[in-house]
């Protein structure tokens, strides 16, 4: 009996890794599916959960769509995954954000680049804001620009991430927006927002490069004054009242978008179906309850028009990281 459940046991691992070898003979999924290159409960997790809950309700899907998680290197193990064994299944798209084109742009992914996958679309976002205390001696962006132009290194910053993060960088690209070198910036890293903004009401930080969705509690209290918003335009609501950095004349936005890729080998009537199915999907009124419910703005680029977008910020950070020392 234990000779046969060995027999049994040896059988399936080859039988594994004969699948796993051959690659595109990957047993397919049938049902549609979301690969959440991370933990459950995080913002990948949100953005796979956001297009199974609403395609699903829209009618736009026929089964429900399975959610899997596969965290590992911020996104490389999916990545790497999707090239390497899921390359030309039809029915799985991979949640992707802004994070995972700071980190193509790092090389983190290995030897896979941007070109390697079939960039989908998107379907929200939340946007980069510039924050001070609310007893700062900044009223707007252009004032704080001037004092760090004149004393970069007297101005602390802080976010949740270190440098080369996606906090990091917003604070980067507003500080070239006013000709000042990333590399002058006075920079303290924290564990996360929440952390972030504690330094900042504690008087240990100036300024804070947080989003737009986690200010939301904060407005009403008096304590903050968001000197920009790193949006192209103004954000309706309780964000009504904050200025662009466009407008106040300091070209930087930051989008935190969330969207999905699929693999490299994907046919073409295949990736136009789910561009088709999510761009009607981002027109549906149901669609919309359920981004606001996420904290989500909107934001829709789809096919062509995202894959290049999302080309064009990794040719960005990557030309920020070579000006820092982040990449040679």
């Amino acid at each position: 009996m234990k000779f046969n459940s060995m027999l049994r046991h040896w059988s399936s691992l080859l039988l594994l890794s004969g699948v796993l070898a051959t690659g595109t003979t990957y047993a397919q999924s049938e049902a549609p599916e979301c690969i959440a290159p991370a933990k459950p409960g995080g913002g990948y997790d949100l953005t796979c959960r956001l297009a199974a809950n609403a395609l699903q309700k829209t009618g736009l899907i026929e089964q429900p769509m399975m959610v899997s998680y596969m965290p590992g290197g911020i996104g490389a193990v999916a990545y790497n995954h999707v090239n390497g064994v899921r390359n030309a299944d039809p029915n799985l798209i991979v949640a992707a954000s802004t994070g995972a084109a700071v980190n193509l742009a790092l090389g983190k992914f290995g030897q896979y680049d941007v070109d390697d996958v079939r960039w989908l679309g998107a379907l929200g976002a939340d946007y980069g804001a510039i924050v001070v205390k609310a007893d700062a001696p900044w009223q707007n962006l252009d004032q704080l620009m001037k004092d760090l132009q004149t004393k970069p290194g007297q101005i602390v910053f802080g976010a949740g991430g270190t440098v080369g993060s996606q906090d990091w960088m917003k604070a980067a690209l507003t500080a070239k927006a006013a000709d000042i070198s990333p590399r002058d910036l006075r920079y303290v890293a924290f564990e996360g927002g929440g952390e972030s903004m504690a330094a900042l009401l504690g008087g240990h930080i100036q300024v804070f490069t947080g989003d737009l969705s986690e200010l939301r509690s904060h407005l009403e209290s008096g304590k903050i004054r968001v000197l920009a918003a790193l949006s192209e335009e103004r954000m309706g609501g309780p964000y009504a009242e904050i200025p662009t950095a466009a407008e106040q004349g300091y070209d930087v936005q930051w989008p935190i978008w969330r969207g999905y890729y699929m693999g490299p080998d994907v046919s073409d009537k295949a990736y136009q179906e789910w561009v088709n199915k999510l761009q009607t999907l981002s027109k549906k009124e149901k669609f919309a309850e359920l981004r606001k419910a996420r904290g989500l703005f909107p934001m829709s680029r789809f096919g062509y028009d995202f894959e290049n977008y999302v080309k064009g910020q990794v040719a960005q950070f990557k030309e920020l990281a070579e000006e820092v020392g982040l990449k040679q």
